[in-house]
């Protein structure tokens, strides 16, 4: 498809200079919760950027995970698409279900729901019988990653997922091999995805504002997601072994997968992990396959 994998800011330039949104969100009924890792986006500006990030491409339906105070919510809901937010925090649930709803005057149960539920634990095939959606979301700092891994664990289902994240994990996402924040995540999911770093959003737009910088991502699913070269399984095995150990050759970091010593004499192994490609670790773990079989 032609698609650039960058790990670049986006060439167009954005300005967050204004400090955060003064209205009180207790008016609402919703306070942002430590323990949920809750920093509520305050900036129209920026929660429309957030829901233009969607390309509508190859799907109708979106999961909003944390909507919190439905700020980012109602771009979204801008669109044609069909629109489930979901939320542990049962005062956003009720805000969201209740004065939010009559606000944005949205009277259609098909166009917009509110779950509250727990991304990491809902079984994703309960949602939108089964069609393709995409995932979007100011997530919480605190589970960012796992949302992402549970997001290749479904890759089938979800030909895009965009959002906002500490800055450098999504950087570290975005990495290309050579940098110095290359690492497992960065491989394991641009096996699957084209992933872009968008632009980045200072902590005076949250409510209230983190100690970091955020990160804007945009992942879209690559059309071979399915049959990408290797056995998916094993392909994980072997990047986890070698980021382990960053530091050291392939040769020692993967020696206890029982390389044969003909391999072991192998040009490729000479190298440290962020010296390869994702095309090249999945070169590798199909060279591995064949040797250990």
């Amino acid at each position: 498809m032609g698609r650039k994998n960058s790990n670049s800011k986006s060439k167009t330039k954005r300005k967050f200079d204004k400090p955060h949104s003064k209205s009180n969100h207790g008016d609402q009924g919703v306070t942002a919760k430590k323990h949920l890792g809750q920093h509520f986006l305050g900036d129209e500006d920026v929660a429309k950027q957030i829901g233009d990030t969607l390309t509508l491409e190859g799907y109708s339906k979106v999961l909003e995970i944390g909507p919190g105070t439905g700020v980012l919510t109602k771009y979204i809901l801008e669109k044609p698409i069909d629109l489930i937010a979901m939320d542990l925090d049962r005062e956003s649930i009720a805000y969201l279900n209740s004065s939010f709803k009559l606000e944005q005057k949205i009277s259609s149960p098909d166009k917009f729901q509110v779950l509250e539920a727990d991304f990491l634990k809902y079984p994703l095939d309960d949602l939108f019988s089964e069609t393709p959606f995409a995932i979007t979301g100011n997530f919480p700092y605190n589970i960012s990653t796992q949302i992402v891994f549970k997001t290749i664990e479904n890759k089938e289902r979800i030909p895009e997922f965009t959002g906002m994240f500490q800055k450098e994990v999504a950087q570290r996402i975005c990495a290309l091999h050579g940098s110095k924040t290359y690492g497992i995540m960065s491989v394991l999911v641009q096996a699957f995805y084209e992933a872009e770093y968008l632009f980045t959003v200072p902590p005076t737009v949250f409510i209230p504002p983190p100690k970091v910088d955020s990160g804007v991502l945009r992942l879209r699913r690559k059309e071979n997601f399915q049959e990408i070269g290797c056995d998916e399984k094993q392909l994980f095995k072997v990047v986890k072994m070698a980021f382990q150990q960053r530091r050291k050759t392939l040769r020692n970091s993967l020696k206890g997968m029982g390389l044969s010593d003909r391999f072991r004499e192998s040009e490729i192994l000479n190298k440290r992990p962020e010296q390869l490609s994702v095309h090249d670790f999945i070169t590798l773990t199909s060279d591995i396959a064949s040797d250990i079989e």
